[in-house]
């Protein structure tokens, strides 16, 4: 539980932080922390001072500065190096990103409707931009994730791992890391619904097998235009799905109903 904050005392010479004046403290001291982590004050690498120099920056005792501290960490913006014990600014994984936003997105009671329309937005620019800009590497790990979903049999948790592990591979051949963090959250809101719509349409696999040798044929070429247009015709082929597999129900269209 967080302490009160005492007396603010003046800031020394050279301090990145100043004391606090009032309350909520640990939150407080976080968000600050965080701010000067987004602002590249801290960029990654760079140690954190001490517990003792944080609470006498902050004019809170050493227990309030371990519970910002935590929240920190649970968020992925400090941790330690293996070896030391000293705590430094460190990059959140994309995955830890994407599954708060997914949470947040999920709270709000995002329809399947809006989803797909984020996905109409982001999937197919991503494929154009995967098709002028992937590497060897990125080819290959996408034809591989290709040749997952020809498999047989394949039970549905593992195609919808590979439907996952597709969208991640095009994203991140994009070379566009804003197109890479935006469609992450979307692969944890849309695995519900996908596991559902494999269950009940029986061509489902065969359809999303087909689009994505045809997106990967075109991302191989380096024809963007057509990976644009695979993909179009593939996202809008998972709200035909979805609409065989949730026959409409006023008031009961939210993800994963």
């Amino acid at each position: 539980m967080s302490t009160a904050v005492g007396a603010a005392q003046p800031a020394a010479a050279g301090d990145l932080f100043e004391p606090l004046d009032d309350q909520p403290a640990y939150r407080q001291i976080a968000n600050v922390i965080e701010q000067r982590i987004v602002d590249r004050t801290l960029k990654a690498g760079d140690p954190l001072p001490s517990e003792n120099d944080l609470a006498r920056q902050f004019g809170v005792n050493r227990s309030t500065v371990r519970e910002a501290i935590r929240e920190l960490e649970t968020h992925g913006l400090i941790g330690r190096v293996r070896g030391e014990k000293r705590l430094r600014v460190t990059l959140p994984e994309p995955q830890r990103v994407s599954s708060g936003v997914s949470r947040a997105l999920a709270l709000h009671d995002v329809t399947y409707l809006e989803l797909w329309e984020a996905m109409m937005a982001i999937e197919p620019a991503a494929a154009a931009y995967a098709a002028g800009r992937r590497t060897p590497a990125q080819l290959q790990l996408l034809t591989r994730t290709g040749a997952r979903m020809r498999e047989e049999p394949l039970a549905t948790a593992a195609a919808v791992a590979t439907v996952m592990d597709f969208f991640t591979g095009v994203a991140a051949a994009s070379g566009n890391q804003v197109l890479a963090l935006s469609q992450a959250p979307l692969n944890l809101l849309l695995a519900p619904a996908l596991t559902r719509i494999i269950d009940r349409v029986p061509q489902a696999c065969v359809r999303i097998r087909d689009a994505q040798a045809r997106i990967i044929e075109a991302v191989r070429h380096k024809r963007s235009e057509v990976a644009r247009t695979w993909m179009e015709k593939h996202i809008r082929d998972f709200k035909r799905g979805y609409e065989l597999a949730f026959p409409p129900v006023p008031g009961e269209e939210r993800i994963g109903r």
